[in-house]
């Protein structure tokens, strides 16, 4: 589940101002008292607290148990519950495997416990739909990883309920700041109350600059991050995260090999390898998941009396122990001491980057040539794209230099966009060639089972065929619209 909440500092002296008469709300109910109790764990070095993360077990109230809070946007999170269980040293295996890609092996062990004196309104409207709920929580806490004194404030939390919106959380902002009550610089209890220890563990965030350096870098933190961000969710197996994090660690993998001139190529190799082993362990389960989408809508497509026999049956008996067994295969790489190695390897990368001399000059300057030298190696690829190992080839350089341009975007603006745009549309189209080179032989391996099985198998050939003259098409087209793509003016 999502929450989307605000935090407030509230002084000494301030009050909660009246909020029945916002617009929307018909009531205000409460206040509601709650004494709360939480403990919360972490590594060692606080390593979910610092990449925003929070584990504990909480008693009291109607929510008791285990929460695991992993951010996803400014004020929202996503929300993990458990039941509380009997009391234990260590979490839930479910939830330790969720943080696996930042704990890393490392023991989660008690790092706090607050507890927590909490007056609780709800803002509900004429249908006694929950608008948003307003908390004033006396909170005291005490880190647990030495004698530390207990800590206490009073803060005012306010979370979006079902039926608000968030134009109604900044009029409540805007009603608390006129009582003196402030936004919080502290996303959690945990962070505001291990302040000092996280702050003596965490590298101030980067000034964005103007150099080749700064740019680049900056690219690569943001893979960096949203490689980390779909982590968790590959392991749920929710929807678009195997590909999500597959695009990450291309990116990734082809920033360091486009701007080698920038972060030295020689120092990277061995990382860009470790990255497509990654994506390679990622492709199976993505590349099972493309193409019964792909088969599935074309049998959707399709007139009923063309479509012969178990169709949807066939491709569910097909693909489901697939699938199954590729989820199984990407979360043990996930689970595995190379994985760990890797992330250890990305971390210390965007921490201090082997710059060489030319990622101090300025990006206007650099990248440009470096794009340039990225469409050059499509260039000759599209040239001789013959066949289909040919078309296959410029599709991946075509990729290539969509993520160069991408890296790029920040400094030049609008004509990177644009660009990318066209560079995009090259790639796409020859993907789409690559998804029906790889449909194929799967379409004859199902009309031939179907065929043994005493089933028709008249459908597979069909779209057998359907994806031969797709990919013809393909082919066609793409000289012209490789000479329509031109050349990047990034300068």
């Amino acid at each position: 589940m999502h929450e989307t909440e605000r935090k407030y500092e509230a002084p000494g002296g301030t009050a909660l101002p009246d909020l029945a008469d916002l617009p929307g709300v018909a009531a205000v109910a409460g206040p509601e008292e709650q004494r709360l109790e939480a403990v919360y764990y972490d590594t060692a070095d606080l390593r979910l607290a610092r990449a925003g993360l929070t584990l504990r077990r909480r008693t009291g109230g109607d929510d008791a148990g285990w929460h695991l809070k992993l951010p996803v946007g400014v004020d929202t999170r996503e929300e993990v519950r458990l039941p509380p269980g009997r009391a234990a040293k260590h979490p839930p295996q479910e939830l330790g495997s969720l943080v696996r890609v930042h704990a890393r092996g490392r023991e989660l062990a008690p790092v706090a416990r607050i507890q927590t004196t909490r007056q609780r309104w709800q803002l509900v409207d004429d249908r006694g739909g929950l608008l948003t709920e307003v908390v004033e929580d006396l909170v005291s806490g005490q880190a647990l990883v030495d004698d530390s004194p207990v800590d206490s404030w009073r803060e005012i939390e306010v979370e979006l309920g079902e039926g608000g919106d968030v134009a109604l959380l900044d009029r409540v902002e805007e009603r608390l700041a006129g009582s003196g009550i402030t936004r919080s610089t502290s996303s959690a209890k945990l962070t505001r109350l291990l302040a000092d220890r996280l702050a003596a563990t965490t590298a101030p965030p980067t000034t964005p600059g103007k150099s080749a350096g700064d740019v680049v870098l900056a690219y690569l933190r943001e893979q960096a991050d949203a490689l980390k961000h779909q982590d968790p969710r590959v392991r749920r197996g929710e929807d678009d995260a195997v590909h999500q994090m597959r695009v990450a660690t291309r990116r990734m993998r082809s920033a360091l090999q486009a701007f080698g001139a920038i972060v030295e190529r020689d120092d990277t190799r061995q990382l860009t390898g470790e990255l497509k082993w990654l994506a390679g362990v990622l492709g199976e389960a993505r590349d099972l998941e493309v193409l019964r989408d792909r088969f599935e809508n074309a049998v959707a497509a399709l007139d009923d009396e063309l479509v012969l026999g178990p169709v949807r049956a066939q491709l569910t008996r097909h693909f489901a122990p697939l699938e199954a067994a590729a989820h199984e295969a990407a979360v043990a790489a996930l689970d595995s001491d190379r994985y760990f190695a890797l992330l250890d390897a990305v971390d210390a990368l965007v921490a201090d980057p082997p710059f060489t001399p030319a990622a101090r000059e300025k990006a206007a300057k650099v990248l440009p040539k470096l794009v340039d030298k990225t469409y050059r190696r499509l260039a000759k690829r599209a040239e001789d794209a013959r066949d289909d190992d040919a078309l296959h080839e410029a599709r991946k350089a075509a990729k290539r230099l969509r993520y160069a341009v991408e890296v790029s975007e920040p400094r030049f603006g609008e004509r990177a966009a644009e660009y990318r745009k066209k560079v995009k549309a090259v790639q796409e189209l020859l993907g789409e060639h690559q998804d029906g080179v790889v449909a194929r032989p799967v379409l004859r391996e199902l009309g031939a089972k179907a065929q043994l099985d005493g089933e028709n198998g008249f459908t597979f050939g069909l779209l057998h065929g359907l994806e031969t003259a797709a990919a013809q098409r393909v082919e066609d087209r793409f000289p012209d619209v490789w000479r329509r793509l031109g050349k990047p003016k990034l300068r």
